[in-house]
């Protein structure tokens, strides 16, 4: 018969989860003590009303800092929350072209295409052949090489152009 294993703390050890014989402490205003034994730490995190937390517990001795738990758990909740708002989360937009469209047509997928690396997305160009179309993929060829020219200074091409079926394809991002 296995015996299951303690399921695994998350975060750093308190008190008496602490398991070293002797530690490295660093109090509240943060200077260092040097390495005292356990017992003698936790005792002066009592008498000063603050916990002792493991902060680095590969060293030798393992380095503990006396603070309020509580503080410091809200703290490092804030600050995750604070970086994954400031993540951007990269999108594919899509264009979708044909290979006679016309030069307004066009002029105005540019601009959102502009828009788009604005926001910092990428963009897809999809440039679908019907038909007979399919026999002409210079003029698509052409029309992409057009968009990669045009967008050169605000994006790189991530994806050159190339056949899928019946579409071209091309991938840009933004620089």
């Amino acid at each position: 018969m296995k015996s299951t294993a303690a399921p695994q703390k998350e975060g750093p050890r308190i008190n008496r989860e602490i398991r070293a014989r002797d530690v490295q402490l660093i109090d509240a205003e943060g200077k260092n003590h040097g390495a005292i034994p356990l017992l003698d730490a936790l005792s002066r995190a009592e008498a000063a009303g603050l916990d002792l937390v493991e902060i680095a517990p590969n060293s030798e001795p393992p380095v503990c800092k006396l603070l309020d738990y509580g503080k410091f758990r809200f703290l490092e909740q804030k600050k995750a929350a604070e970086a994954r708002k400031k993540q951007k989360i990269v999108e594919v937009k899509e264009i979708k072209l044909r290979p006679g469209i016309d030069e307004h047509d066009y002029e105005v997928k540019m601009k959102a295409v502009q828009r788009f690396f604005e926001e910092g997305d990428k963009v897809k160009v999809t440039l679908r052949f019907r038909g007979r179309e399919i026999a002409h993929q210079d003029i698509g060829y052409r029309l992409m090489t057009r968009v990669k020219a045009e967008t050169a200074n605000i994006a790189k091409v991530e994806l050159e152009p190339s056949m899928e079926g019946r579409q071209m394809i091309m991938v840009l991002a933004p620089r």
